[in-house]
This record gives structure tokens, C-alpha cells and sequence, in this order.
């Protein structure tokens, strides 16, 4: 095998919805200088950092078509069978035949399934090393759907752990992962967790504002509906295009408004292991308290409230502004849920924004909340991590793992329930934007060491050994057999 300078990173999904395969193409690329190709489905623009680096080769495979509803049902459980294999053909005909054989083949699991299966033969066929980068268990999300019980799970299961410990180097993104591919599945994996890149960082008061300004259609898009946010965005109250509801120019000065809403930011899938109800039911606990402990009843109508907020009067507990970043099967279902709620001080928004601006908006926000539970227990939130390279304090569900990345009252809060989450809101809100102490001091904590610890460091540390090692392995195999 002659010296190749090449590496393949397999996504058997949306690679612009895959950042850490993307981070480390961009290591690849630019700390081990190698030609990087990336082999996954397109959908979604990666970040501009990995199109425009010319070591970097995307090369999108034809997806499993989508299936009309029409289809007969009595057929469906064949296309079970035959997406797997059409995937698992149009796999292997990429990583052997599209691309030029690498040194190394990193695949993302999950998927485990046909991916691990083809990526092992692909690895055999061109004498290159298999790594798996073990983001989560693939049969614990499958089970969310089918039950643990089931046949399917089993097989799937008895899959990946087999093609799992075939693999020449293992990458993992928890301690707990580390500690039960170790003790349970016979395989030794490296920590390697996820990091933010140089691009997630606080936003400046120009970009913030430059931000607002560019997403103000969204903003003024509420369902249909009018809420504390959209009240006074059109009409003779918006004629300034310089002003937003955070912000305003001034003779080219930018100014942050004392009454502005606060800003919460979740990013999502939108799949069964983020329930998004507890996120609803603390939005509406909030406005709850929040009228209560300004003796404020039913017959005090929305629209004296909005009034005022509009020519300017402050509250001693802010608006709050959900934004809901990304697409996934369950968003239109609590898209619905947002249009029945009846709230005076809380408005939600749900968009998909590109690579560049999803940074920025997390560097303008003012708290993140995570729903992510985990399917395993074993696996951490890449968007925490995000957020906190942005930052931005957290409020996020509790498991079994999330410790090993929230440090409670010193750059996030946990919580268990939307009662939980209700309180957290009113407790780090109360006084905003001057008074609120504690989410200063959060806030503070983290950009403390918001530069200290970045990817490409932890990925010079534990992943750049790692692949180096098994190249080396592979390399001198066939010797060592002939010895």
C-alpha cells in the first residue's frame, strides 16, 4: 500500500446536520494535511469553512426515495428490506469505486446499519484503516420507535457490536460510552469530547444587530397570530428599518433596548427523545407567575399589556423569545401545540438558519435550553457545547451523563420537570436585563473559558494519536504476517 495522504469521513445522513464529522474533515484537512472526502447525503449546506477548504471533497450519494402515503400499506414492510440494501449498495460503490482509496475510513454511528457493515468491507477491499466515531448507540434509537423488545432492536444491536469491534480504532464522546463500549461490547474507545470550533463565539453588538435586522421576516411570522413580540413589528410602529425588537441605530451608534425580550435559543431534530412539552408547559407557567406577581388578572387583556411594552414601559420580569432552530419529523406537531397556547409575555419562533448565522445567534442570545435526553443515557448534546463556546448559559434536562458536561450554577442550571424549568426562568430572568445576577455569573464563568479549550486542541490531543496509530497498523499488517 503506497503512501496515499487521504482520509474518508462517512455520514450516512445530512452532513450540513453532522458538525462534529465536519470538524474533524476540517482537522483532517488542516492538522494532519491530508485530502479530505466526505461521502454523505446533501440536504443541508455544511459550514463555509469546510465547502470552500480545497483539501475538502464532498461527494453526496443518491438518497432512498421518498415514499408516497398512497403506497399500499400491505407492501410496506418490504421497503424495510429494500432500503437497507439500496443504501447499503450505493454505499459501497462510493467508498470503492467514487472515491480514491484512503488511509482511513472514519465513519459516524449511528447509523450502525448497513453503515458499519460496508464501511468494514470497504476497509478490507482498499487496505485502509475503520474508525468509528461512537456518537450515540444506534440500537437504543431504534428501540425508541420499536420497543426494546423487538426482533429488529436485537438484530440491529447484535450488528453493531459485532461490526463495532471489527473496527481498527474506536472514538467515543463520553466517559460513561467509554466505560460500557469497555465493559459490555469489548471495545476500546478514545474520549474525544465535542468541542466548539473558532467560529462559535459571543457575538459583537453590530453582529447581533446586523442578525436581528436579517431574520425580521421570521420574527414577524407568528403563526398567524399576534403575541407580545409581533405586537408593533408592522404598522406605524416599524416604519425604521434600523430598529428591532433588541435593538436600534442611532446615527450609526447601535443601542440595546432596556425592554427588550429576553432571548432563549433550543436547536432540535424534533425527534421522540426531546419532548418539547416540557419546554411548552414552562412557557405558559411563566406568563402564569409572571401576571400573578404583577396582580394582574383575566380582565387585564392582552393588548394593555402589548401597549405598554410597545411605547416602552419595563417590567420587573422580561418577555421571553423562544427561537427553535432546525427541522425534523415532529416540528409541525408542536408548531400546532404553539398556535393553541394563550400567552401574554412569551412568544415562540422556529426557523432554520444557515451555518454561518446559527453561530450568531446563539452569540446573541441570552440562555440556551436543551430537551436532549438521550436515548442511552450515555451520549452528550453537541448544541450545549455550542452554546457554551457562544457563552451562553444553559437550562438543560437531566440524565444520567449531562454532568460530565454542565457544571450546575457555574455555567448551566438542570432540571427534571417544566415546574423545574418554570422556576429556573423566573429565578435567572427576574430584574433583566440590569439585575439578573445569576445568569451574569454564568455567563461570566464561560467566557472565561470560552477560548481556553477548542476542537482542533482536543482533537490534536486524542483523535490526531489515535488515526495515526491504526494507519500505522494497517500499514505493517500484511508485513507482519509474512513474518
Amino acid at each position: 500500500m503506497g503512501k496515499r495522504n487521504r482520509a474518508a469521513v462517512v455520514v450516512l445522513g445530512d452532513i450540513g446536520r453532522s458538525p462534529r464529522m465536519q470538524y474533524h474533515a476540517l482537522s483532517l484537512a488542516r492538522q494532519a494535511f491530508l485530502d479530505v472526502d466526505i461521502v454523505a447525503y446533501g440536504g443541508s449546506d455544511p459550514h463555509i469553512s469546510v465547502l470552500e477548504h480545497p483539501s475538502i471533497h464532498i461527494h453526496k450519494m443518491p438518497q432512498w426515495p421518498t415514499i408516497p402515503r398512497s403506497f399500499p400499506k400491505i407492501l410496506r414492510p418490504l421497503l424495510l428490506i429494500l432500503k437497507p440494501i439500496f443504501q447499503f449498495l450505493v454505499l459501497l460503490w462510493y467508498l470503492c469505486v467514487k472515491i480514491p482509496a484512503p488511509d482511513a475510513f472514519i465513519v459516524q454511528n449511528p447509523p450502525s446499519v448497513p453503515t458499519l457493515v460496508v464501511v468494514k468491507w470497504a476497509s478490507w477491499l482498499r487496505h485502509s484503516a475503520f474508525i468509528v466515531d461512537w456518537h450515540n448507540f444506534g440500537y437504543t434509537l431504534l428501540a425508541l420507535s420499536m420497543g426494546r423488545s423487538s426482533l429488529f432492536v436485537a438484530i440491529y444491536r447484535w450488528i453493531e457490536k459485532r461490526y463495532g469491534k471489527m473496527a481498527h480504532g474506536s472514538l467515543c464522546v463520553t466517559r460513561a460510552m467509554q466505560h460500557e463500549l469497555s465493559q459490555n461490547w469489548g471495545i476500546k474507545a478514545t474520549v474525544l469530547y465535542d468541542q466548539p470550533p473558532e467560529f462559535f463565539r459571543p457575538a459583537s453588538l453590530e453582529e447581533k444587530h446586523n442578525l436581528f435586522c436579517r431574520i425580521g421576516k421570521s420574527l414577524n411570522e407568528p403563526y398567524g397570530l399576534r403575541d407580545c413580540l409581533s405586537n408593533g413589528l408592522t404598522g406605524p410602529y416599524n416604519n425604521d428599518p434600523n430598529t428591532t425588537p433588541f435593538s436600534t441605530q442611532v446615527d450609526g451608534d447601535i443601542f440595546l433596548k432596556q425592554n427588550r425580550p429576553a432571548l432563549l435559543v433550543s436547536s432540535t431534530s424534533w425527534t421522540p427523545d426531546e419532548d418539547f412539552g416540557i419546554l411548552l408547559e414552562a412557557a405558559l407557567m411563566y406568563d402564569r407567575r409572571v401576571a400573578a406577581s404583577l396582580g394582574e388578572d383575566d380582565s387585564t387583556g392582552d393588548e394593555v399589556v402589548w401597549n405598554e411594552i410597545r411605547d416602552g414601559k419595563q417590567f420587573s420580569y422580561p418577555r421571553l423569545l423562544f427561537i427553535i432552530t432546525g427541522k425534523g419529523p415532529e416540528k409541525e406537531k408542536y408548531e400546532e401545540k404553539i398556535r393553541k397556547l394563550s400567552l401574554k409575555r412569551v412568544a415562540f419562533r422556529t426557523m432554520w438558519l444557515s451555518a454561518e448565522d446559527y453561530p450568531l445567534l446563539l452569540g446573541s442570545a441570552d440562555l440556551g435550553v436543551c430537551l436532549h435526553t438521550s436515548s442511552s443515557g450515555l451520549d452528550l448534546p453537541m448544541k450545549v457545547v455550542d452554546m457554551f463556546g457562544c457563552g451562553l448559559p444553559v437550562c438543560a434536562v437531566s440524565y444520567s451523563c449531562i454532568k460530565e458536561l454542565v457544571d450546575v450554577e457555574k455555567n448551566g442550571l438542570l432540571f427534571s420537570s417544566s415546574a423545574e424549568l418554570a422556576d429556573e426562568l423566573m429565578m435567572l430572568f427576574e430584574g433583566f436585563p440590569e439585575r439578573c445576577d445569576t445568569l451574569k455569573s454564568m455567563r461570566s464563568n464561560l467566557m472565561e473559558r470560552v477560548s481556553s479549550v477548542r476542537w482542533a486542541t482536543a482533537w490534536e490531543e486524542n483523535a490526531k494519536p489515535l488515526i495515526y496509530e491504526v494507519k500505522l497498523n494497517v500499514l505493517f499488517l500484511p508485513l507482519a504476517l509474512l513474518l
